[in-house]
């Protein structure tokens, strides 16, 4: 065992090898259990978390298939306390499982009579139980199968549940005919989802999880609730299914600010949901107002807190989670796992793109070097404000501009975090803007403008970081962000991936300031581009220049 990219040490890290000839194959597989923790030129250091194993054990692998990952490519022998804590761990979950009962009700249910015992005790989860039924088995509250998840989770002991689901109201729906067809990953993650009852499918943008959402539709034929991150990705599910389902206008209903329809199928936005009325969430009876037997959550890494406490109440009915990345930056993964479901498919993304479904991506940092006036305003601001000056500086528009040349004519996307920097950059470019402040009708104008070509260039916050369709975008000049959000990365990134007419690469661009925090936070995004295999190549400024 000498020959492997991989280190993995007793603090359950793996180091790898960037440049070794299996690196690559090491990342995949590394990528079913472990996380990504940091991504410099050389050696990526992984950590195998509890979440990554139950994760992996919850979509149908074993600590075998683990240890057999680990054996495979380590440089050398695996630490036997690492093998032992990785068998223990897996071997956790599913030792306690939600039944339910012959009368109907919900149970919960374990062999394990010490650690049914021990979790029973517990102070959170005593509460939510309603009675001993034997020496295997407690009565669980009719209302409580997702806050029981939740603190069984927290406890170490993840529930398998096998409660089943309520059908819902049944309601038609199968795939359109047409000159497309469903993708083999596609019906692999429908297969996947369906199989565990509800979950996450974790796909890169423009992968088609929209068609993942349609398909699980036909095969569920009921009514479906769609929540989605804000009006335009609600009207372009609405497109979406149009075109690829037997659904019609008349049976998909919109509930946005704008729009309050309850259909067969309704797509309702996060942010309605969340909408308060003297302390009460207003629109809470839409979550049943049709006997929805299926719910899906785009973007469900973008889930608000609220909506995981409306969703704890909603565990009768099968839940679809899709996203680009499970990363949060609130750290409420486990919520995702316990409330959602666990991670059913996940393809990563380099795997797709050799498929020829998302476009090649080459990522480039620029660093720029702020002026003296600059650096001594930096210097002597509190570290709130340091971002701010240092992603706001001026001298990026002139690199805006000398990018902006090189791509001439490619559909280029120029994207930032703060407004003031948006409307002076799109001034300066003299090109157009959308922010959250855009009405909808005027951002899909200049979005379709955008599509069809008439405009090449647009400058947007991070409104466009997520559910846009922008096909042809094969340019991304990134000037600011979220602190350096992984998730971020993810949705930006993906804006260039749908797949070009001509077949060419896109390219990212992420403008820095040298030797500030906007430095610093680079390097955390950077982590999510190493995980999915895309290398960067950093650049100085002045050679654009």
């Amino acid at each position: 065992m000498t020959t492997g990219p991989l280190i993995v040490q007793s603090d359950k890290t793996a180091l790898l090898e960037v440049d070794h000839p299996m690196a690559s194959d090491a990342r995949h597989d590394l990528a079913v259990f472990a996380e990504l923790e940091r991504a410099p030129e050389h050696i990526h250091t992984y950590r195998i978390t509890r979440l990554g194993l139950w994760n992996a054990r919850a979509a149908g692998h074993d600590a075998e298939f683990v240890l057999g990952v680990l054996d495979r490519y380590a440089k050398f022998a695996v630490p036997q306390s690492v093998r032992t804590d990785i068998t223990e761990t897996m071997s956790r979950y599913g030792r306690l499982t939600i039944l339910r009962g012959e009368d109907g009700e919900l149970e919960l249910f374990s062999e394990d009579k010490p650690v049914l015992a021990e979790v029973s005790r517990h102070k959170k989860i005593n509460e939510l139980l309603g009675g001993r039924l034997s020496e295997t088995t407690f009565r669980i509250a009719p209302w409580a199968r997702g806050h029981v998840k939740q603190e069984l989770l927290k406890l170490g002991w993840p529930a398998e549940d096998l409660a089943g689901y309520a059908e819902g109201t049944p309601h038609a729906i199968d795939l359109a005919d047409g000159d497309w067809h469903m993708r083999g990953y596609q019906q692999q993650a429908i297969d996947k989802f369906w199989a565990g009852g509800s979950g996450v499918v974790v796909l890169p943008c423009g992968a088609g999880k929209t068609i993942v959402g349609a398909g699980a539709m036909t095969v569920a034929k009921t009514n479906t609730l769609i929540l989605v991150t804000n009006t335009v990705s609600a009207r372009q599910w609405k497109a979406e299914l149009l075109k690829r389902t037997s659904l019609t206008e008349d049976e998909i209903g919109e509930y946005s600010g704008s729009v309050k329809e309850v259909k067969p199928v309704t797509i309702a936005t996060y942010q309605i949901l969340t909408t308060k009325r003297k302390g009460d969430y207003a629109h809470l009876e839409l979550l049943n107002a049709k006997d929805w037997g299926l719910i899906v959550y785009d973007e469900v890494h973008l889930l608000p807190a609220p909506i995981f406490k409306m969703t704890a109440d909603l565990q009768a009915r099968r839940r679809l989670g899709l996203t680009a990345t499970l990363v949060r930056e609130d750290g409420k993964e486990g919520d995702v796992f316990s409330l959602i479901g666990p991670k059913r498919f996940d393809a990563p993304w380099k795997e797709i793109e050799s498929q020829g479904y998302i476009a090649p991506a080459a990522c480039f940092e620029v660093r720029v070097d702020l002026p003296e006036q600059e650096r001594l305003e930096y210097a002597i601001s509190n570290q709130d404000d340091r971002y701010r000056i240092a992603a706001t500086s001026p001298m990026k528009i002139p690199v805006i501009s000398r990018l902006m040349k090189k791509h001439e004519g490619e559909p280029t996307l120029i994207i930032g975090q703060y407004l003031d920097q948006i409307h002076t950059v799109a001034t300066a470019l003299k090109v157009p803007f959308i922010t959250g402040e855009t009405p909808v009708d005027e951002r899909e104008v200049l979005f379709q403008k955008f599509r069809t070509g008439e405009l090449n260039t647009l400058v947007v916050s991070k409104v466009a970081n997520f559910s846009i369709d922008l096909p042809e975008a094969s340019v991304a000049i990134q000037i600011s962000g979220s602190y350096g959000s992984r998730q971020e990365e993810a949705q930006r990134l993906g804006r260039l991936l749908r797949p070009k007419a001509d077949g060419r690469t896109a390219n990212f661009y992420t403008l820095i300031a040298r030797d500030t925090v906007d430095q610093d936070f680079a390097q955390n995004r950077q982590r999510f581009l190493a995980e999915q295999g895309y290398s960067y190549e950093i650049i100085d400024a002045e050679d654009l220049l």
